[in-house]
């Protein structure tokens, strides 16, 4: 029987994912907190470099997250559960290459990436050792993306919830021990997290065990079907375009901000710490929306498409403006809590405004990336996100020069607003190409 789509539905989605999904970056700010209680600059700046250049990396294959979930809730959605396992097998066995091909490859990629960061030779150094550690784990993190948007996909976010927390919790654990324990610096920060990737991999595994009962994840003419294979790589392929330009769009800012000095960059460092509790957070509902309305698509009903847009989309606009109040009222106290330096905590009090509006003018761009996902009307997001992107870089010629870190943030403010408009022009003719009105 086919579920409608309700508050109460949205938010036993939703609820275990804004949770899971805020230890995610709460992970970095402790890497970045625990790293700050050395009381310099270039610790934090070489973490957030390391972090972002790996960020660029592993989401040039977030597809496989966000793919995921389209394909299996619509399969679901369909009544088709071993087309969802085999979506969940093919994205593993896409995942678990990906990491390989990193981990062969990383003197060419750091190297290319150092190539293009304007960081001071001390950070640079620091994050070299980073990176050199984390870049182990890249298997397990990319495959995690996969565990994750099948357990989305079928509205196990429980499960989600589990995962997030184990890695959540290992890795405070072992910051504390590896870098003020043990005095490992940047190493141990890189170390702890490696740890936690792999053990997060298991667990997630486990978790997903239905998705290869019966044998469906040896369903070799499935699994390679040409069609269902031609399906999945268009989706993914438009998908990791996205998320390309998207993080390239990110790693531009961290980027533009470090030519403003190891200051401004510490300082931003921090703030993006808000930005990425915000994306999190709200993400949640927008995860929901592409579990309803992927399960909409599938079934061609058109009116449950209209619920699943809607109601997660009331309830992450009120999250936005929730967050904005939280984050002026208590964003000096996290500054604080989050680094020692005078100079890093006066810079980065300077431009919380900008982190503390930011849910509120992205909102609507995460909760239309998150039904576009689920209807994997993927080319269209793809079309929005470069339009977006060219937007963003004449933002950047203009505001930067005239406004310095000012104008860095209003850029950045700029592409969320760009992002939700191009998407929302498009959204009548998705609605209108999905089943019937009843």
């Amino acid at each position: 029987m086919r579920q409608p789509v309700t508050h109460r539905r949205v938010m036993a989605i939703a609820a275990p994912i804004v949770l899971s999904n805020m230890t995610v970056p709460i992970l970095g700010a402790v890497d970045t907190a625990v790293v700050g209680q050395l009381g310099l600059a270039a610790p934090i700046g070489a973490v957030g470099i390391g972090a972002v250049i790996l960020a660029l990396f592993y989401w040039a294959f977030g597809f496989l997250r966000m793919g995921t979930t389209g394909l299996a809730a619509q399969a679901r959605g369909a009544g088709d559960e071993a087309e969802s396992g085999a979506v969940l097998m093919r994205a593993l066995l896409i995942g678990g290459a990906a990491g390989l091909v990193f981990v062969l490859a990383q003197p060419l990629l750091f190297r290319a990436a150092f190539a293009l960061s304007p960081a001071s030779d001390e950070v640079e150094s620091l994050a070299r050792i980073y990176l050199g550690v984390r870049i182990w784990g890249a298997p397990a993190t990319i495959a995690l993306y996969a565990v994750t948007g099948w357990l989305i996909a079928i509205e196990r976010t429980r499960g989600v919830l589990v995962l997030q927390l184990w890695m959540g919790g290992l890795n405070m654990v072992l910051d504390l021990w590896f870098v003020l324990g043990l005095g490992w610096g940047v190493g141990g920060v890189a170390a702890a997290t490696l740890v936690a990737e792999w053990t997060g991999l298991g667990l997630g595994l486990w978790l997903c065990r239905s998705g290869f009962a019966g044998g469906k994840w040896r369903d070799r003419a499935r699994i390679f079907d040409p069609a269902r294979l031609r399906r999945m790589l268009s989706v993914n392929g438009d998908i990791m375009l996205r998320s390309i330009l998207l993080q390239g769009a990110f790693t531009t800012f961290l980027f533009m901000g470090a030519r403003l000095g190891d200051v401004q960059l510490a300082a931003n460092q921090i703030l993006m710490q808000f930005l990425e509790i915000t994306a999190y957070a709200l993400d949640g509902f927008a995860f929901a929306a592409e579990a309803l309305v992927g399960a909409a698509v599938g079934a061609g009903q058109r009116q449950s498409l209209r619920q699943a847009s809607i109601l997660p989309s009331i309830w992450g606009g009120g999250g936005a403006v929730l967050l904005f109040v939280v984050f002026l009222a208590f964003g000096p106290m996290i500054i604080d809590v989050m680094t020692t330096s005078p100079e890093v905590r006066a810079a980065a009090r300077h431009y919380l405004f900008w982190a503390a509006l930011a849910p509120v003018l992205g909102i609507a761009s995460w909760m239309l990336d998150g039904i576009f996902i689920g209807a994997t009307w993927t080319r269209d997001m793809r079309n929005a996100m470069l339009q977006s992107v060219v937007v963003y870089g004449l933002a950047l010629a203009v505001l930067v020069p005239a406004f310095g870190n000012h104008g860095l943030w209003a850029a950045l403010m700029v592409l969320n607003l760009t992002r939700a408009a191009t998407l929302l022009s498009r959204y009548p003719r998705l609605a209108r190409a999905v089943g019937q009105a009843a």
